[in-house]
């Protein structure tokens, strides 16, 4: 077999030592790797490159299409961002998939029959990044979901429930509120579905999902959800299963895949020999099923359990009474190694090989863009940064001024209709949205669009920000204000 290229990153703080583990270990199993070391993290911030990382190391990353990755530290301070953020959105890695196991007895865990995988959407949501702070007093996200982006990870969650065997796909959101961003979710969620009837379906809302999965995470066995969901939800899980230490992490895209541990640095551990390479290890086995060598994934991963049956347990495991003794990185790392070709004896074994080949590979399809719908413009959210008094004030000035084509709908502040209905509770802030919607209920022009800001900017209103408010083949594209 010949030698697949990756890209490997020692980073910071424990890094290094738990990566050299891995690697060990992963090249003792058979892994057939040829390494292309980059520098990224801490270092490279300092030199003055604010994602963490040089143009080089991307260009390595891009050859190889494989980047395993060690935790790094970003200095303190403002300007630098995400290295993560920056990996996943540079090669399009819209799948992070998160497998959280308890390994009862050996490890201590409320939930001893724990198996849940996260898959998170990796590139949208908030952590788009787009902010703003448009008044002295309120700063804005945008929270982006697209159509692409979930039809794709929800697809995704369905094949690596059919190729692994999973039950049960649940999707969680939030669209009792987000009716729009979360309501796509969950109604892609239903489209795919329907065409994997062997597999169990269902959906909760977030924030009670969030509290059985704490609770009760039995009932559950893929997760698909949303960037900022999946990422609370994963860094639980893996908790609750055990330890963060433990759990690996693939990131999934169509040309490029990164494969790191969840947890950070540490760099108080730094040099010791103390830390569990346990994390970076699962992510390393996820990567060899990834690039076509499953048998070494198999094998690894059943010495990893019986080292964890056994009793050899690094200082964040150790348990008097369960483990047998208290180990380093390196000699953790040997007691895998030593277990090599060992079936674990509690533990079923894991299988990543089938008759014919690996059985994990996934491909996605790509989007299918249907035939765009009749888009019709009818009408304007006009944001303005406004103080003076109450919404009947404003409300007063702006119908003063509007062109004959549109009329004053709605006044909201922070999301919450004030205006034409106003109740004294109602705490205000300098941010107003108005809604002005076309006077005959017909489509509007640019050309109004534009006269309305004008007559705005005439009138003293200082607008910030627009919306554009359509009907997309007749359906309504935009929310209600609450209470609207």
């Amino acid at each position: 077999m010949s030698k697949v290229p990756i890209a490997v990153a020692y980073g910071d703080g424990i890094g290094p030592e738990i990566m050299s583990a891995c690697l060990h270990i992963l090249q003792e199993g058979g892994a057939q790797i040829d390494i292309h070391t980059i520098e990224i993290g801490e270092k490279i911030y300092l030199q003055g490159y604010t994602a963490g990382i040089k143009p080089e190391a991307i260009q390595t990353i891009r050859d190889c299409k494989v980047f395993y990755k060690a935790p790094i530290t970003t200095p303190q301070g403002g300007g630098f961002k995400s290295l993560n953020v920056t990996t996943r959105k540079l090669f399009n890695l819209f799948a992070n998939v998160r497998p959280c196991v308890s390994y009862h007895p050996f490890i201590d865990t409320k939930f001893p029959k724990l198996d849940v995988v996260i898959v998170r959407e990796n590139e949208e949501d908030l952590y788009a990044g787009i902010e703003h702070q448009q008044t002295p007093e309120v700063y804005q996200v945008l929270k982006l979901i697209t159509r692409p982006g979930t039809e794709r990870i929800i697809r995704y969650a369905f094949e690596y429930a059919r190729a692994y065997g999973r039950k049960k796909v649940t999707c969680m959101t939030k669209d009792n509120i987000m009716k729009l961003t979360d309501g796509l979710f969950h109604k892609v969620f239903d489209e795919i579905g329907a065409e994997y009837p062997e597999i169990e379906k269902e959906h909760w809302i977030i924030d009670i999902g969030t509290a059985k999965l704490a609770d009760t995470p039995e009932m559950f066995d893929v997760v698909v959800t949303l960037n900022l969901y999946g990422d609370i939800l994963s860094d639980m899980v893996a908790q609750i299963a055990g330890s963060v230490g433990l759990a690996g992490s693939a990131n999934i895209g169509p040309n490029v895949a990164m494969f790191e541990a969840i947890h950070g640095s540490a760099p108080r551990r730094a040099g010791q020999n103390l830390a569990n390479p346990s994390g970076l290890l699962h992510a390393g086995i996820m990567m060899m099923v990834h690039i076509g060598q499953p048998e070494v994934a198999e094998r690894v991963h059943n010495a990893w359990l019986r080292t964890i049956e056994e009793g050899y347990h690094t200082y964040d495991i150790y348990r008097e009474g369960v483990s047998r003794e208290k180990v380093g990185t390196k000699e953790f790392a040997q007691a895998v190694v030593r277990n090599l070709g060992k079936q674990p004896e509690h533990f079923k074994p894991v299988r990543y090989t089938q008759e014919g080949g690996p059985a994990k590979v996934l491909a996605i399809p790509p989007y299918q863009r249907p035939t765009p719908p009749k888009k019709d413009l009818i009408g304007i959210d006009i944001f303005v940064n406004w103080t003076p008094g109450r919404p009947e004030e404003l409300a007063e000035k702006i119908q003063a001024v509007l062109p004959s084509q549109l009329k004053l709908t709605m006044i909201s502040n922070r999301g919450t209709a004030v205006w034409p209905q106003t109740l004294e509770e109602t705490f205000l802030v300098d941010h107003w949205r108005t809604r002005l919607l076309s006077a005959d209920g017909k489509p509007i022009s640019h050309e109004v669009v534009i006269e309305a800001l004008k007559r705005y900017h005439e009138a003293g209103l200082d607008f910030i920000k627009t919306e554009h408010l359509y009907l997309f083949d007749g359906v309504e594209g935009y929310s209600k204000g609450q209470g609207e």
